[in-house]
């Protein structure tokens, strides 16, 4: 009896001071490691699967240590583990749940990270440095497992009962039904994937390019977003006013149709015609180009006339301010001058007058009188040319004109008895006669 309460005594006591999880909590021999001889490191999972404490954690399948714990932890699972501390591992290292065997126990694989091949990115050029120590935490972004024979199982009996399998026939036999007859068609469609594959694959930079150059594109029209869509808000109105005003467009849309037709019968009644109006504008076309530079020079000027284009700045309103400078020489008409020392100079200053139509006829009478008689103080000497010239000039009676003649020193001219002094109706002829002295040549 006094045994029983001392048992019952001490079972009471371990059931309110202490706290028993069970078999895990009873010192089990076959640890591969000791507390002392050994450091904890951590691992959190997705999926810890049925791994149990007293797992083997094991490194290049040589076994380093055991799984302490499975606990969870939010949503995934964290494996805690004892491992050896002559194991060297570098603070990278990935953890991975895996099997013995088909059917054998779980237990985790500890591992360095491997590099990629051309891999150039940071993480992948520090990896594998630092070491592994007491108190970390490998992060499930480095942990995983294999799959296991129930899912590999799984997989190929959805494969072979709801799958594709049982339609390999069908698909072979469909595809040697197309390939029938086929073959070098077949042949060539396979050689121009190729040739398109070949020449994609040169031209990779340049879709590689393109594809970047759309990106930039896209980026652009991202980062101008709310330009674009105030752009397609502000054309609400717009799109609304041409719907309201359907029926005119499509009405305008129409005659606009008529008028090409119009047009159409138009040109072609009046092709000839114009063609052959620009064949005579062709001449006319190349002299002006032809003119060059000198054109346009003289089209500013016609436009500008009577004034330069110069005086444009001097012309303000309805008036122009003109200053004008001349230059007057007292010297004979001869030399240019203004003072008439002759009648033909008079009769040249006359001329450039606005009597000048009155002055004209009494130039050619004094051009006459002069020649014949170049003794006059007022007349310029005649040559002997122009005096036979002038009276080659004059008239007869009868509409011939008489040459002249050199009077015989002993002969003399008689008139007529009905002759009044004059031989002649011309007026030019009757002044001389009445300036000789009545009949006298």
């Amino acid at each position: 009896m006094r045994l029983r309460m001392v048992v019952g005594t001490v079972l009471l006591l371990l059931v309110s001071g202490c706290t028993f999880n069970g078999v895990y909590d009873l010192p089990l021999p076959g640890n591969k490691v000791s507390a002392d001889n050994g450091f904890e490191v951590s691992a959190d999972f997705a999926d810890a699967l049925n791994l149990v404490p007293r797992s083997s954690v094991m490194v290049a399948d040589v076994p380093v240590g055991q799984v302490v714990s499975v606990t969870r932890v939010g949503w995934h699972a964290r494996i805690k583990m004892l491992i050896r501390k002559d194991v060297v591992l570098p603070a990278d290292a990935k953890a991975e749940i895996r099997q013995t065997s088909l059917l054998g126990e779980k237990y985790v694989e500890l591992s360095a990270p491997t590099a990629t091949a051309g891999a150039t990115s940071a993480s992948t050029k520090t990896a594998g440095t630092g070491r592994l120590g007491p108190g970390d935490v490998i992060p499930m972004d480095r942990t995983g497992r294999n799959p296991e024979v129930e899912e590999v199982l799984g997989a190929l009996s959805l494969v072979l009962t709801g799958g594709g399998v049982g339609q390999i026939q069908t698909i072979t036999h469909e595809l040697n039904e197309m390939m029938d007859g086929r073959t070098g068609k077949i042949r060539d469609v396979l050689s121009q994937v190729n040739t398109l594959v070949s020449t994609l694959d040169s031209q990779k930079g340049d879709i590689v390019q393109a594809l970047e150059s759309l990106n930039g594109l896209t980026g652009t029209l991202v980062a101008e977003k709310k330009t674009i869509g105030d752009a397609l808000d502000a054309a609400g109105p717009a799109i609304t006013v041409l719907r309201d005003q359907h029926t005119q467009l499509v009405g305008m849309l129409s005659e606009l149709d008529k008028l090409g037709s119009v047009g159409t019968r138009v040109v072609n009644e009046t092709k000839d015609d114009l063609i052959a109006e620009l064949r005579h504008l062709e001449p006319v076309l190349r002299e002006l180009s032809d003119s060059g530079d000198s054109l346009v020079p003289g089209l500013v000027a016609a436009a500008s006339y009577p004034f330069p284009i110069d005086a444009a700045d001097a012309i303000k309103g309805d008036f122009a301010n003109v200053i004008f400078k001349l230059q007057i020489k007292l010297t004979p008409v001869s030399q240019g001058g203004l003072l008439p020392t002759t009648l033909q100079d008079l009769v040249t200053l006359c001329k450039a007058t606005p009597a000048a139509p009155i002055c004209s006829p009494a130039g050619d009478a004094v051009e006459q009188i002069c020649a014949l008689l170049g003794t006059l103080p007022l007349c310029k000497e005649s040559t002997v040319d122009e005096v036979a010239d002038t009276l080659g000039k004059l008239e007869t009676p009868g509409g011939s004109t008489t040459p002249p003649s050199t009077p015989d020193k002993d002969a003399t001219t008689t008139p007529p008895p009905d002759a009044t002094g004059s031989g002649s109706d011309d007026p030019l002829v009757q002044l001389l006669t009445g300036l000789l002295g009545g009949g006298s040549s």
